[in-house]
């Protein structure tokens, strides 16, 4: 059922708990503020408690709930575990999950590629992915519409572009997983997509553009109409890739 405020504005996500990844910044603040204007309950999931204090204490000030912070680095995979049962117990249940927390790595050849950079961007992509899923998947299959959203670049996935094989790789891995999820579940009630942004005026882009018109490029509140579409209890898109098409057509890898 979807609520309204004391002004009659309806309210999509309403009595929902949704966490967000790599939302202290970026994208993912910007679907975490949306949701919380949407009458979600978030749970915001950062390594830095300052940038994810800034994100509440914009919610707050929009009218939003209280956030939940959540502290954490997701390169540390056994700590994840944790996050499912912490959450249980805190709210009793979660109906989302948007997983958007990434990194760049060093763009560079493969044949110069080096192994920490391989392994930082796989485990943050890959691995600590499938471990959110492995520790929320019972939450999401409890809920009466779990939604579950994982944030790729299909600009790098699809198209083989200099310097940016490592990267890629992740990404390409990260959608394997995410469709195989999708493909297992049975429940009509859990919903798994992946979710293409494009290129988005943010510091992600930022560091791996340097040189380019940042301002060419739209603001990230600008598609988080798709994530709150998604996130509806009324979705019934399942085990897609879906793209925001971005009226400015991108150069490379967003």
């Amino acid at each position: 059922m979807i609520g309204r405020d004391a002004g009659g504005v309806s309210r999509r996500l309403a009595g929902r708990v949704a966490v967000v990844t790599g939302a202290s910044r970026g994208l993912g603040a910007a679907v975490a503020r949306r949701f919380a204007a949407e009458g979600a309950q978030v749970v915001l999931v950062a390594r830095t408690v300052g940038a994810l204090e800034a994100v509440d204490d914009a919610i707050r000030q929009a009218g939003g709930l209280p956030a939940t912070l959540v502290p954490q680095d997701l390169m540390e995979l056994d700590a994840i575990d944790a996050l499912g049962p912490a959450i249980h117990g805190r709210h009793g249940r979660l109906d989302i999950l948007v997983a958007n927390a990434g990194v760049l790595g060093a763009l560079s050849p493969v044949a110069a590629s080096d192994a920490r950079t391989w392994h930082r961007t796989h485990t943050l992509h890959v691995l600590a992915n499938a471990r959110l899923i492995g520790t929320l998947d019972r939450l999401l299959r409890q809920s009466d519409a779990g939604r579950a959203m994982f944030v790729t670049d299909t600009a790098a996935t699809g198209a083989i572009a200099p310097f940016w094989g490592v990267y890629g790789a992740s990404k390409i891995a990260l959608e394997t997983v995410v469709r195989t999820y999708a493909a297992e579940v049975v429940r009509p009630e859990l919903r798994v997509n992946l979710i293409d942004p494009g290129p988005l005026r943010t510091a992600f882009r930022a560091q791996a553009f340097p040189g380019e018109d940042r301002n060419r490029w739209p603001l990230p509140e600008t598609v988080t109409d798709l994530f709150v579409e998604l996130a509806e209890p009324a979705c019934t898109r399942h085990g897609e890739l879906v793209r925001w098409h971005n009226p400015v057509v991108p150069e490379g890898p967003s």
